[in-house]
C-alpha cells in the first residue's frame, strides 16, 4: 500500500450497514486476512435482544457453509432446529405436495435459528475478529471516490477511507442512493405477523406452507423451549386491512384463529411470545455495483418470504463477491475495479430475478380466487408430487443448492 496521503487508506473494505448481511461479510473478509470497517448507525446489542426481533430465519443447506466458513455455524447450530420435511397446502385440500429427509443432504433442507441467535453469533466473531473495526451507533453523513480510494465521512466529522464499500444497509441503501442507482420496487398490500406458538404435540420437524387466498401461512419449526414444550413460529400473512387486522386480536381470538388454521396434528395451539408485523414489498436495483461500491443483500433485492429465501440470496451474493476478492487478494489485484464488481453483478443478476419473479408469481397464483386457476395449481402440485425429477428439482431450490453457485455456498474453499 502507497505511504501517500492520496492513497492511504484505513481499511481494505468498509461495509455500511451492521445488520445480518454487513455483519456476515464483514466477519467472512475479517476470516480472508482483509482489513475491514463495518459501520453500523443502530445499536447492534439492542436489535440482538430476544424482545426486539423474534423472527424465525430459514437457513438453507448451502447457507450453513458459509456460515461454517465464517465461523459462526457452531454458535448458532445449537440454537437451530432442522427442517427435515415439508408440506405444501392450498387452501382446504389435504398435503398437496411433500418432501421428504431422504431427498436431502444430511437429513436437512435447512435450519430454522431465532434471528437474534443469528445476530448475536455474528456479533461475537465480530468482537474476537483482530481484522474487523465495528463503528456503531454512527451513520455515515456522505460517500466521495477519488481515483482508487473510495472515503466516507460519519456524523462524527470522522472521514474513513477504503480501495471498496460494501453497501449491506437494506431496501432503503443509503450506499445505492448515493451511487444513483435506479430501482423497481412494489407493495403487496400485505404485512407478515411472525410470533412463535406452543403445540401439545411434536411438530417432527416438518415446515408447512399453507397457500390460502389472502396470502400465506407458514408454520417452521423451532425447538423445544426450556421446559420441554414445543414451538414453532408462524408467518402469517395478511392483507393491511387495519380494521380487520390479526393484530387488533386479542389472545383468546388469536389462539382460535391459529387452531383454525394450523394442522390437527399439532394438537391445540396457543401464542407463546410477543406478535411482530413486517410490511411485505419487493424491491430490485436495475445494477449491483458503481464506481468503487456494490450492494449486497437486500440493499441490491428484496424479495416476499413466501419461499424463504430473501436472507439466503443475501448469503450467495456474500459468497459469491467474497470469491472474486480473495481471488484478487491473491493475485495483487485491485479489489474495486469495475471488471471485478461486473464479474460480482453477473454472478448473482439472473439467481437474484429469477427468485424474485419466482416468488411474486407464487403469490399472485395462489392468492387467485378463481375457481380455473385454484383447479389448475392444485394438478401442478399433484404433478409434480408424481414427478421425481421435479420434486429433487425443487428441493434443491428449498435447499440453496441449485443453479450457478459460488464456492463457499457448496462447501468448497475459494
Amino acid at each position: 500500500m502507497s505511504t501517500s496521503q492520496e492513497n492511504r487508506t484505513d481499511a481494505d473494505v468498509i461495509v455500511v450497514g451492521g445488520g445480518v448481511a454487513g455483519l456476515t461479510m464483514s466477519v467472512l473478509l475479517g476470516q480472508y486476512g482483509f482489513d475491514v470497517i463495518c459501520i453500523d448507525r443502530d445499536d447492534p446489542y439492542q436489535q440482538a435482544r430476544a424482545d426486539y426481533d423474534r423472527r424465525a430465519i430459514a437457513i438453507s443447506y448451502g447457507s450453513h457453509h458459509l456460515l461454517k466458513a465464517c465461523g459462526v455455524w457452531d454458535d448458532m447450530s445449537v440454537h437451530g432446529c432442522p427442517i427435515r420435511d415439508i408440506d405444501i397446502l392450498d387452501g382446504v385440500s389435504p398435503v398437496l405436495l411433500q418432501f421428504e429427509r431422504d431427498q436431502s443432504p444430511e437429513g436437512a433442507f435447512g435450519w430454522i435459528v431465532e434471528m437474534y441467535h443469528i445476530r448475536q453469533a455474528l456479533l461475537s466473531a465480530v468482537m474476537a475478529s483482530e481484522r474487523v473495526q465495528h463503528i456503531t451507533k454512527c451513520a455515515v453523513e456522505s460517500f466521495e471516490t477519488s481515483g482508487d480510494v473510495a472515503s466516507v465521512t460519519l456524523a462524527d466529522g470522522r472521514t474513513l477511507r477504503s480501495k471498496l464499500i460494501i453497501g449491506a444497509d437494506g431496501r432503503g441503501s443509503s450506499v445505492r442512493e448515493w451511487l444513483g442507482i435506479r430501482h423497481h420496487s412494489w407493495s403487496y398490500d400485505q404485512r407478515a405477523i411472525v410470533c412463535a406458538v406452543a403445540h401439545d404435540n411434536p411438530h417432527d420437524n416438518i415446515a408447512v406452507e399453507h397457500f390460502h387466498s389472502h396470502g400465506p401461512f407458514a408454520v417452521l419449526p423451532m425447538l423445544d423451549d426450556e421446559n420441554g414444550g414445543h414451538r414453532s413460529s408462524i408467518v402469517w400473512t395478511e392483507h393491511c386491512d387495519e380494521e380487520q387486522s390479526i393484530l387488533n386480536y386479542s389472545d383468546d381470538v388469536f389462539n382460535t384463529a391459529l387452531n383454525e388454521y394450523f394442522p390437527d396434528r399439532y394438537g391445540r395451539v396457543a401464542l407463546a411470545s410477543k406478535v411482530f408485523s413486517y410490511p411485505l414489498g419487493l424491491i430490485h436495483a436495475h445494477k449491483y455495483y458503481g464506481e468503487r461500491a456494490v450492494l449486497i443483500a437486500d440493499a441490491a433485492h428484496g424479495i416476499h418470504p413466501v419461499a424463504g429465501q430473501g436472507l439466503n440470496l443475501g448469503f450467495r451474493d456474500i459468497a459469491a463477491l467474497a470469491e472474486l476478492l480473495v481471488e484478487a487478494k491473491n493475485c495483487s489485484g485491485d479489489i474495486g475495479s469495475e471488471d471485478l464488481l461486473a464479474q460480482y453483478q453477473n454472478m448473482r443478476h439472473f439467481d437474484n430475478m429469477a427468485m424474485a419473479a419466482t416468488c411474486d408469481a407464487l403469490v399472485k397464483l395462489f392468492s387467485s380466487k378463481s375457481k380455473t386457476v385454484s383447479l389448475a395449481r392444485k394438478a401442478g402440485l399433484r404433478l409434480v408430487q408424481r414427478s421425481s425429477f421435479a420434486k429433487k428439482l425443487f428441493a434443491r431450490q428449498a435447499m440453496g443448492t441449485a443453479g450457478r453457485l459460488p464456492k463457499l455456498i457448496k462447501g468448497e474453499k475459494i
